[in-house]
């Protein structure tokens, strides 16, 4: 071992082109080529997070331990301790005969089980929402948990019209606390393979996150921000030859047979206010007078807007009304505009190639629908590029690994100027494994917009929510429960970023989607308070 170490040595001093070799090892692209050389003369190393803990890893534990705090454990022993939307009771305080827009409406709820006991903590998923079906129109309540099973759910009355009011139960305080316990408890229950280009076939091999075989590993790690994925590495095939992926849920489960029935499609998404009659809003003579324009930085409230015959309408800001022909043209161009995250952010590109003439697709090449897209305005020096993130990416599709990168590194390889604009979304491919992951990727990117605002002040980062999705998927995997909980990270983490927010997850409830992509009328508001933040 010693004579090959000295060897390697003497030839890397000899060599004419050393220096380039020592700039390989510093530079992202030549990552995988120094870990095929780590492993071959310290083959015991892996990724050690625990050794001597880094500032990231002390504000993990640190977030660990609020979000632990915020769902402890509710076991029960039968569904009848559980909250029951039926028997809980919710009252309209201070009731009026009629309402002015832009008045608040509270209401009081006393949740209590399904034998009409009252319950003495808080921890309920619930959404809150307003609507008036015949104007097209919806928006977010905002839910105060007091911790003593009562809860204060505010409206705002945005709109004038006969408003309903809906409080759904999407999962009780028990159901939270086995979802929360189970999400944390392994990385296997979405199996990866991957595809080995070997000569003109293909050999597949077991992948993950974490390194759970005994067999010879391909370690592909980013040793700066401590991201790792795995492949059992396939007999007499390089590392290197990883070219393609795809994944597909394991039959693993850490919920036991009674919490599953928290999650049958009786038990989710149960209203509570189902007999109250709608309510009468007047205009009373009120005005909106918004004078701020929409800018980054801006704090968002919940909710930050609401929706009136499909046009969404913000309420801290004020919006322009932009049109293809004169102002959004005027407004792409000579941007480059990169768009990083998961395919609710490529609907963009979509939206964007049929409802602006000028922008023309550029192949790119690849396969499939998660291959790089790009759009180009060569008259106007615009461009357009969506890019998914890297792992964890979960699709049953095979898609291509080597022309991507995590969503730091991406960062860290554009130059910016007030011309370029960043778009990122994440969470959704994040929901089905242990949280820490998504945690460290959304510190990670706050450094990477960190770094960027040294070299680049003026460069303009946008961050998009996570959209609500179906309801009745496999909760333990996907349910919305999981996306709620990390927008409440990301926006810990971004806070007092000099960044713009589209609050899709707002907006999604506005809207009542429940589709996790959500209609063209959805995402042309999603795209319009993105050019206000730009134009």
């Amino acid at each position: 071992m010693l004579t090959s170490v000295l060897a390697f040595w003497v030839i890397y001093f000899s060599a004419k082109d050393h220096t380039k070799f020592i700039f390989s090892l510093r530079n992202p692209l030549y990552l995988n080529h120094w870990n095929i050389f780590r492993k071959s003369f310290f083959p015991e190393t892996l990724l050690d997070l625990e050794a001597s803990p880094t500032e990231t890893e002390l504000r993990i534990k640190g977030i660990m331990e609020k979000l632990d705090q915020l769902m402890p454990p509710r076991p029960f022993t039968n569904i009848t301790t559980t909250t029951s939307a039926k028997q809980s009771r919710a009252t309209i305080l201070s009731p009026q005969d009629t309402y002015c827009r832009g008045d608040q409406l509270d209401v009081l709820l006393e949740v209590r089980d399904h034998l009409g006991r009252r319950k003495q903590y808080g921890g309920d998923f619930l959404r809150a929402r307003m609507s008036s079906p015949a104007l097209k129109a919806g928006a977010s309540g905002k839910v105060t948990d007091f911790n003593n099973g009562t809860y204060l759910v505010s409206f705002t009355l945005f709109w004038a019209g006969k408003v309903s009011l809906s409080l759904l139960l999407i999962h009780p305080s028990e159901g939270v606390s086995a979802l929360w316990r189970a999400r944390n408890q392994g990385y296997d229950k979405v199996i990866f393979t991957g595809q080995f280009a070997n000569g003109t076939s293909q050999v597949f091999s077991q992948c993950g996150l974490t390194p759970h075989s005994n067999a010879e590993l391909c370690e592909y790690l980013d040793y700066r921000d401590q991201e790792a994925f795995y492949c059992v590495r396939p007999p007499h095939v390089p590392c290197e030859a990883l070219t393609h992926m795809t994944t597909r849920n394991a039959n693993i489960s850490y919920l036991s047979k009674k919490e599953w029935s928290l999650f049958h499609r009786s038990n989710m998404g149960v209203e509570i206010m189902k007999n109250f009659n709608p309510i009468e809003v007047l205009r009373c003579n009120k005005s909106e007078n918004i004078e701020t324009k929409c800018q980054l930085g801006m704090k968002t409230p919940f909710p930050s807007g609401y929706t009136v015959e499909r046009r969404w309408i913000t309420v801290f800001c004020k919006q322009m009304e932009l049109n293809e022909r004169k102002n959004t043209n005027d407004c792409l161009k000579r941007k480059l505009i990169y768009l990083m995250g998961d395919s609710t952010l490529r609907q963009w590109i979509y939206y964007l190639q049929n409802a602006v003439k000028t922008l023309k697709v550029f192949d790119h090449h690849g396969v499939g629908v998660f291959k790089t897209h790009v759009l180009l305005d060569a008259e106007r020096h615009t461009l357009i590029q969506w890019k998914k993130h890297s792992h964890p990416f979960v699709t049953q599709q095979l898609f291509s690994v080597k022309d991507e990168s995590y969503i730091p590194r991406e960062i860290d390889q554009i130059a910016g100027d007030d011309g370029t604009v960043i778009v990122i979304t994440l969470g959704q491919h994040f929901r089905p494994f242990p949280i820490k992951i998504f945690i460290r990727r959304a510190i990670n990117i706050q450094k990477a917009i960190e770094r960027l605002f040294l070299r680049s002040p003026k460069t303009k980062v946008i961050l998009k929510t996570e959209n609500t999705r179906e309801m009745y998927l496999n909760a333990e995997l996907f349910s919305d429960f999981h996306g709620h909980i990390q927008n409440l990270i990301m926006r810990g983490i971004f806070e007092g970023l000099n960044v713009g927010v589209i609050d899709a997850w707002d907006m999604t409830i506005a809207y009542d989607t429940r589709n996790v992509h959500p209609p063209d009328y959805v995402i042309g508001n999603q795209i319009n308070m993105f050019l206000n933040y730009i134009c």
